[in-house]
């Protein structure tokens, strides 16, 4: 399925599976029991049919050989990406029952890989500078456009300072009292002003009050990230170029990869999913061999279904990325790739619990709004603290509390029974709550552990139309 001879292991196959349910019916179905007519060629395609509950067999079929990630077709009726039926036939491949090479794909099969090829002709066709696509683009145009959003939105984010001081004027004991429609039509006006950032802020406001413990302190401070968003908007021609980069994307306007591609061997560190009732976004971290840069791919899919970019966590991929604009920005936009994924035994090197700690610190001077940083921790053990978790560093006495994401407490007890007392490396995200564990490597040989599942509801800032771009 990657290069010719290497299989992947269960645990990349499960870290595909866009929920819980998914991965554990795929598991069931990861049986020789439940396949016919299984088979894969060497360019790095498998296929089968599946026995489903009303006797229906399934035309099952999964190809990688785009480069970009896993792609999937299924006769099932699930909108689910990837469906268990295509689970349970990598999980079958992984596990050896399925010959590394075998006879021609029949002929359903064949003509859906023969699409997947035309298709990404065409698009290489697109992208070269010899290539028809849409006629040149009228720049004056453009620019006007730009100005006009660019209006509408410094007069929503005037609007919002005056209601933020009125209702902090009014203090934040009437936040109760005052229910979620106030922070909805809020929003809804950011919305008017094409200034969709600011927007989930403002929603996100509304789910502060109540919501436990502290939530004046939460509800005061994100208030103050808030103002301050707003006036950097407002004030942007004073920012340096990074920052003010940053500013255009937290308030939600697009901006392309314009950075020189960089080619490097790029390491899968996680992949998990988030969303709302609108959109879901799939985030990709990669760790590069040669420039040591870990790097953040962003897809997304409608509400309810997997975006269509899967790596499997563990893997490397040869390719070229280019960075988003951006004060310490790290989202990339993936490029041309020059090899499938392939199994690697890499590590990302890491650092001590002290070290991540103050390197969010210096994160926050390049982007405020920044939830948490991607780094890997060297040498710590997962220990109990009271009800919760920490990891603490081998070599001195420092340590970072542990967050599971929401439903997720089980991650951390894998975490556990991997270290088992010993010290382990792990990839997460460091905030200013903690650090949130993805992936996991033992002390001694062993492949990269998913933690548990990667599926979680949008934090704040992190809703569509928040300017993902500089997401962590």
């Amino acid at each position: 399925m990657t290069q010719q001879g290497v299989r992947w292991t269960a645990d990349q196959v499960l870290a595909l599976a866009p929920d819980a349910a998914s991965r554990a019916a795929g598991g069931r179905l990861g049986a020789v029991g439940s396949w016919s007519g299984v088979g894969s060629c060497g360019e790095g395609a498998v296929w089968g049919l599946c026995e489903g509950s009303g006797g229906e067999r399934y035309r099952t079929v999964v190809d990688v050989r785009e480069g970009a990630g896993p792609a999937y077709r299924c006769g099932c009726p699930s909108p689910k990406l990837p469906c268990k039926h295509a689970l349970g036939l990598l999980l079958l491949w992984a596990g050896g029952g399925v010959a590394e090479r075998g006879a021609a794909a029949p002929e359903w099969a064949e003509r859906w890989i023969a699409g997947l090829r035309d298709r990404d002709r065409e698009e290489r066709g697109a992208a070269s500078p010899s290539g028809r696509g849409a006629g040149p683009a009228d720049p004056e145009a453009a620019r006007l456009r730009a100005e006009r959003r660019a209006g509408r939105i410094t007069a929503g984010a005037t609007e919002l300072e005056q209601r933020l001081t009125d209702f902090l004027r009014g203090g934040l004991a009437g936040a109760e009292q005052a229910g979620y429609g106030l922070w909805e039509e809020t929003a809804a006006r950011m919305v008017d002003a094409q200034a969709p950032g600011l927007a989930a802020r403002v929603r996100e406001l509304g789910s502060i009050p109540s919501s436990g413990p502290g939530w004046p302190v939460r509800l005061l401070e994100e208030c103050a990230l808030l103002h301050l968003l707003d006036q950097g908007w407002l004030h942007r021609d004073r920012l340096p170029a990074g920052l003010a980069a940053t500013v255009r994307s937290r308030v939600g306007l697009p901006a392309s990869a314009d950075g020189p591609p960089v080619r490097d061997r790029w390491l899968v560190l996680a992949q998990y999913d988030s969303g709302d009732t609108r959109l879901t976004t799939r985030r990709i971290w990669l760790h590069g061999a040669e420039t040591g840069r870990d790097v953040l791919l962003l897809s997304y899919g409608a509400a309810g279904r997997a975006p269509e970019l899967t790596l499997p966590v563990g893997l490397t991929l040869e390719a070229e990325v280019s960075a988003h604009p951006g004060s310490g920005q790290r989202r990339v936009a993936l490029g041309r790739q020059f090899a499938p994924p392939s199994a690697t035994e890499m590590r990302p090197s890491g650092v001590s619990t002290s070290t991540a700690a103050a390197r969010f610190g210096e994160a926050l001077r390049h982007d405020p709004w920044l939830d948490a940083v991607p780094l890997t921790l060297t040498r710590v053990v997962p220990i109990p603290d009271g009800d919760s978790w920490q990891l603490a560093d081998a070599d001195d006495d420092s340590a970072l509390p542990l967050v599971p994401g929401p439903g997720d407490r089980a991650g951390v007890w894998r975490l556990a029974a991997l270290s088992g007392g010993a010290p382990v490396t792990v990839f997460g995200e460091c905030g200013h709550r903690g650090f949130t564990p993805l992936t996991a490597w033992p002390d001694g040989p062993g492949p990269a552990v998913p933690l548990g599942s990667r599926t979680r509801a949008c934090r704040p800032g992190h809703g569509p139309g928040s300017a993902p771009a500089t997401d962590p």
